[in-house]
Order: structure tokens, then C-alpha cells, then sequence
């Protein structure tokens, strides 16, 4: 299959919601070198308490947390957006929404995706000789979009809960409004669907098996690989077989968590296995936790975002507060990356970009500008510093799309426009707009639930070097070349293997 067509069907489709990717499986015999390796693997929907290593409530990662034990853990890692399309774009672009253009996320019938003129890092290194397992270049396999956008057979939890595909002549019209149930869940393998409905249940299993052989492969290939895993976990539906009653028996929640850690280890103990002291690997995630969920959303420890959640919705995923974009994160490569080693810096998913290239000895490309620094100097434990600032784009709860409207500058938090998610109990924070933002000293309150008095001299002080900050930032993204996606609706863009059959049913290949 031409790598180009590959490109202009998986890109587009890739942000459909959120990707979940698998491999590569494309090798020749160029000689590797002294190339690292690199394993990227993000997680959905999982809060900054859900990793043991962060909240010792947590007692469901057992390999993440061990991972952490030999590896460094970032405390204030961020996502680059608090929703899933624009946070995996500005993975793949190191670029924020407003460069890139993906400011929220696609839907099922989206005619576009990510704009085919920004340039990818799989692009990159695929230049600099590396084969790439990330998906919508090579090879891909996986599910195309979110997986609650569609039905399946095997629906797993939900809340509200979504039913599977209807069995008759014609799809039931009496289903959830929000579960894009009139088609069903297809599993691509290039351009091919080789299962529809996919089967849930089965899915992490699968995702294993293909990137454990793909990085088995890839070490006796002579190149150097990028391997991309995006996890369908935490999001819901969450996959799994009805708790067992009784004392001791697992929230499916936390049975999620565990099979989503067990694959992760999995993954891990492979490139372990295969040469590790050559490999680079980097466990993070695109958002924080879906409150709207209820008890299938995860924790996002103390950033509870008090100031919003006192007046209603949620401080969580698709808001600007805490748990809507603070991640867990972790870096594993031993005898680079220092071990039991908790980092403080400012670090943003748009830093894997930058940092993965100059790690490869590729450059940057040319002709536009990235939000994302080379942080290899903080991995290897010789520097704490980070980002100076970061802007925290609007993710569909409060304004406009993509707007920078939330600024990160060194402690301080500043908001010009705030506004809650929709909450498990249903409501909704109104927005607000702040033509003095309100200021927050995260040091000093990382619940978020009072802002500096605007009076003070501290207010003062801080208010003209976060306006400064915003107006740099907005001014050289004016300056830059920027992408727009396509957003527009077409219905018969579905992907359906057979449209006579009721929810596009097809065997499993």
C-alpha cells in the first residue's frame, strides 16, 4: 500500500475522537547505529491519581509504578489540550491547535482530520532512517476513532450506558443520542476492516500482541523504530467481564486500570527483553479524567479545581483547570534516564516532539514554529527548569475552541475565561470571562480554590508579565504558518463493510 494514500485516509481519520493505533511492520536492512529506540505509549482519559507512583490511594499500577521506581516521574506534566483530538495532534505536530488546526475534536462523520501540510514526527525520523509504528504512515491497525463513537457487541460500562449493535433487519432507532450507534465500531488493518464490531473485550489483548511483535521485529531489522501506542484505556466503555460480589471484588474502574498496567508491562518487559539500554520509553497521557462518567472516570488527586467546582460542572477533562490537563507521565531508559528520580519541571506533551528528534539527531523541520522545547537535558537529570510558560488552550467547555485562555507562567495560574464540564450530576459551569484574570498560586493551592486578592501587591506584580506572555504567544502564532482542518459533516463517510446489514456488521477476518 503507497505510503502516501495511507497518509491522506489514516491522518484524516486519525483524530476522529481519539485514534487508537497499533504498528508498523515494513523493514529493511539499514544499518541502525547508536539510534535510539523510542516507545510512546498514551493513555485515555486517565487522571494524575490514577498512577500509584502520584496518589497513594492508587493500588492498581503495579507496573507503571515500578517503571517509575526505574525511571523518572514528571509531577507537572501537561497535555497539550484537554480533549482528545487536539491533544494527540500537538503530540504528532509539537504545535498547538491553533497552529495545527485541530482545535477540538472530530466526529464520526468528519470528512477531514489532521491538515496534510503539517508534518508529522513520524515523518521525521522516518527521513532520518527510523521505521515507524506510528499509525497513518506505514501500517495501521486499530480502531479509528473513540470507541464509544459506534456499538459493539461487547459494550462494556458506560455511564450512561450505551447498548450493543442491534441484531435485526434494520438498526433500532431507540438508542442513545451520544453513541453513534447507527454504525459499528470497525478494526482496520490498512485500509481493510478486518472485524465490525470490534470486539472490546478483546482489543488490549490484541493491541499487545501486535506491539510486542512489532518491537521484537524491529530489533533484528538493523533500523532504529518509533513505536506509537495509543491506549482505548481509561475511556469509556470500559472493556471487562462483570465484577465478581463480595468483599475484595474490583470497581471496573480499577479493573481497567490493572489490565491497562498489565499491558503496559507488557510492553515494557519486551523492550526489556530486546535491548533496553537502547530504547526510550515514554508513558503519558492525552487528558485528564471524564467527571461526566461518574464512577467510571478516574482521579485527578488533589488538583480538584475548587474555585470551579463550588459553581457548578466539572474542573476535570475539557476544562483548563488542573485535572482537565495534568498528567501522569514517566521516562524509562536505563543507564540514560536516572532511577527513582521525581521531577518538578514544567513539561508539556508538545515536548515529545522536539525532544524525541534532537535525541534522534534529526532536525526540526523547516518553515513554521513549535510550542514544545527539547527537554532531553531534564530527562537525563542535569537541568529542573522546563518551560518558563505554557498556554492552556479552551477544550469545549468555556469559549472559543482553541483559544489560548488559560496561562501557566512559572507558579502562577492566570484565567481569562473559566467555565466547568459537564458533572457526573449533570450541571454545567457557566462561562466567564475575566477581563482581569484571576490569578493562582499553584504552589501554594493546587486545588485551584482561591485566587490571588486583586488588590495585592503579589496580583500586581504577576499581571503584566502573564499579559506579556499571552500577547508574545498569540503574536508569533499570527506570525506562523497555520494549518485549518476540516471539520465538516458527510454521513457517508461512516466506514461500513457491508451497509446492507444492520449497523454494518461484517466477520471478523
Amino acid at each position: 500500500m503507497a505510503w502516501l494514500s495511507l497518509k491522506v485516509l489514516l491522518v484524516g481519520l486519525s483524530f476522529l475522537g481519539c485514534l487508537y493505533p497499533l504498528v508498523d511492520f515494513s523493514f529493511s536492512g539499514e544499518t541502525r547505529g547508536q539510534k535510539p529506540n523510542f516507545v510512546i505509549i498514551l493513555a485515555d482519559d486517565m487522571g494524575w491519581g490514577d498512577l500509584g507512583a502520584n496518589w497513594a490511594g492508587t493500588k492498581d499500577t503495579a507496573n507503571l509504578d515500578k517503571m517509575a521506581a526505574e525511571g523518572m516521574r514528571f509531577v507537572d506534566f501537561h497535555a497539550a489540550a484537554s480533549t482528545c483530538s487536539p491533544s494527540r495532534a500537538a503530540l504528532l505536530t509539537g504545535r498547538l491547535g491553533l497552529r495545527n488546526g485541530v482545535t477540538h475534536n472530530f466526529a464520526v462523520t468528519s470528512v477531514g482530520g489532521l491538515p496534510l501540510n503539517e508534518t508529522t514526527l513520524a515523518e521525521v525520523l522516518r527521513g532520518a532512517g527510523y521505521v515507524t509504528g506510528m499509525i497513518g504512515f506505514d501500517y495501521y491497525f486499530g480502531v479509528p476513532y473513540s470507541h464509544d463513537m459506534g456499538c459493539t457487541d461487547t459494550p462494556g460500562y458506560n455511564h450512561p450506558p450505551c447498548p450493543a449493535c442491534p441484531r435485526g433487519d434494520r438498526p433500532s432507532r431507540n438508542l442513545e443520542r451520544d453513541c453513534y450507534s447507527d454504525v459499528a465500531l470497525p478494526l482496520y488493518e490498512n485500509l481493510n476492516i478486518v472485524e465490525q464490531p470490534v470486539n472490546l473485550s478483546t482489543l488490549a489483548q490484541k493491541y499487545a500482541e501486535k506491539a510486542t511483535q512489532f518491537i521484537r521485529q524491529a530489533s533484528t531489522s538493523g533500523r532504529p523504530f518509533l513505536l506509537y501506542v495509543g491506549l482505548a484505556h481509561m475511556h469509556v466503555p470500559l472493556a471487562g467481564t462483570p465484577p465478581s460480589a463480595g468483599p475484595g471484588s474490583l470497581r471496573p474502574y480499577s479493573a481497567g486500570l490493572r489490565e491497562m498496567d498489565r499491558l503496559v508491562g507488557r510492553i515494557k518487559d519486551t523492550v526489556d527483553l530486546a535491548g533496553k539500554n537502547n530504547t526510550f520509553l515514554w508513558f503519558t497521557g492525552d487528558n485528564g479524567p471524564w467527571a461526566q462518567k461518574c464512577e467510571l472516570a478516574g482521579s485527578v488527586g488533589p488538583f480538584t479545581g475548587l474555585w470551579q467546582a463550588r459553581r457548578g460542572g466539572s474542573p476535570s477533562k475539557q476544562t483548563t483547570w488542573e485535572g482537565g490537563h495534568r498528567v501522569p507521565a514517566l521516562a524509562y531508559w536505563p543507564g540514560r534516564v536516572p532511577v527513582n528520580v521525581t521531577s518538578a519541571a514544567l513539561l508539556s506533551v508538545l515536548d515529545i516532539f522536539p525532544t524525541v528528534l534532537a535525541l534522534a539527531g534529526a532536525p526540526l523541520p523547516g518553515g513554521r514554529r513549535f510550542d514544545g522545547l527539547d527537554v532531553s537535558q531534564e530527562l537525563f537529570g542535569r537541568a529542573q527548569t522546563g518551560h518558563r510558560a505554557l498556554f492552556h488552550p479552551n477544550s469545549g467547555a468555556a469559549g472559543e475552541d482553541g483559544a489560548l485562555q488559560t496561562v501557566r507562567l512559572e507558579r502562577y495560574k492566570a484565567f481569562y475565561v473559566t467555565g466547568g464540564a459537564r458533572a457526573c450530576d449533570g450541571s454545567v459551569g457557566p462561562e466567564r470571562r475575566h477581563e482581569r484574570p484571576l490569578i493562582f498560586d499553584l504552589e501554594a493551592d493546587l486545588a485551584e480554590a482561591a485566587p490571588l486578592a486583586g488588590g495585592s501587591a503579589e496580583y500586581r506584580a504577576v499581571l503584566p508579565r502573564v499579559a506579556a506572555a499571552l500577547a508574545g504567544a498569540l503574536d508569533d502564532i499570527a506570525r506562523d504558518r497555520v494549518s485549518r482542518a476540516d471539520y465538516s459533516q458527510d454521513p457517508s463517510v461512516r466506514p461500513c463493510c457491508d451497509p446492507r446489514r444492520p449497523a454494518c456488521r461484517c466477520p471478523a477476518a
